[in-house]
């Protein structure tokens, strides 16, 4: 997501060539990429992964390549505009532009952003049903998804930012009705924002649906960077649109300053310890990271292969105990 705008095409190559390089076989990227999500990026990082594969000949088989397709809209006039409900005809439409940009002929792993319906996400914790209104239907959208499968546009589909009720709706319905089966849901996970924890969990296992972790390092603040002032050379200093992020509330920086304390108590730079983790948890497929340079991007690959002992996770938890999912 920083690809087109933090980091430019030839460095986004660059990254993606030492990534490869060291093992990384999944990228994960999204339409309304890059962010802040605006008109002048929207697009962006897709495009510039479709010239790093279309200049690499051979490289789209080494990689397994996920998307989004946006759900319904959150101020962006320029995403199919600005349309508040994703239609059957939308979810191809779509789909077609991502092949397009990323210059591709199938996506392996089509996800839906955000639920195409009311729930709560990107901060909110409570469902409001008082906001509910008309939308696709959740079989609709699965028709419209086994659409593109059939048509060999897409592998596999998941959902993002999906609540438990979201994933064992999509499971039951594609079962009844022959449809496409989810095979993962990407949700935020990180120390500062176990939210996965409190039921998802459950959901996902008795599913048999694998989650993929996001913002590991929950935007920046579990590197330890943000630890004296607040302030940093990272997005939620950079973009006005993150100054009010979850990511960026008082006791979300409060959590991180114990967390990285506590891996520098133990040896590890804070980093390691989160995406450790991560990396480790019985809950996660594949945690997925987001980098600007390559050290940062050599410092969350070294950090695979890091033990937490018992001692630590129960030191975690003590932490959560005190603070509760802070970014959530």
């Amino acid at each position: 997501m920083t690809f087109g705008e933090q980091v430019n095409e030839a460095a986004s190559h660059a990254l993606l060539d030492h990534s490869l390089a060291r093992g990384v076989n999944f990228i994960d990227t999204a339409e309304m990429y890059a962010v802040p999500a605006r008109r002048e990026t929207y697009g962006a990082t897709e495009s510039i992964i479709g010239s790093w594969f279309t200049s690499r000949p051979g490289v789209r088989n080494k990689v397994v390549l996920a998307t989004k397709v946006a759900g319904p809209s959150r101020n962006m006039d320029w995403v199919r505009s600005g349309s508040a409900n994703v239609t059957p005809s939308e979810f191809v439409q779509a789909c077609d532009a991502s092949l397009k940009r990323l210059q591709t002929d199938v996506i392996d792993l089509y996800q839906i952003h955000w639920p195409n319906r009311n729930a709560p996400c990107f901060g909110p914790l409570y469902f409001d049903p008082s906001k509910d209104k008309a939308f696709t239907s959740v079989h609709a959208q699965l028709e419209a998804l086994g659409g593109l499968v059939k048509a060999g546009k897409v592998r596999h589909i998941g959902l993002s930012n999906e609540t438990p009720w979201g994933v064992s709706e999509f499971v039951k319905l594609a079962e009844q009705h022959s449809l496409p089966r989810i095979v993962s849901t990407q949700n935020p996970y990180a120390l500062v924002n176990r939210a996965a924890d409190n039921g998802l969990d459950e959901t996902l296992h008795r599913e048999g649906v694998s989650l993929l972790a996001y913002s590991p390092l929950g935007f920046g603040v579990l590197t330890g960077k943000y630890d004296a002032t607040g302030q940093a050379d990272g997005r939620l200093s950079l973009f006005e649109a993150f100054k009010v992020q979850r990511w960026n509330r008082p006791e979300a920086y409060e959590a991180g300053r114990l967390y990285n304390a506590l891996a520098r108590k133990h040896g590890l730079t804070p980093a390691a310890l989160a995406l450790a983790f991560c990396y480790t948890n019985w809950r996660v497929a594949s945690t997925i990271i987001g980098v600007t340079t390559r050290a940062q991007l050599d410092e969350n690959i070294d950090a695979w292969g890091t033990t937490l002992s018992p001692e630590l996770l129960a030191e975690i938890d003590a932490i959560r105990w005190k603070i509760r999912d802070p970014a959530q």
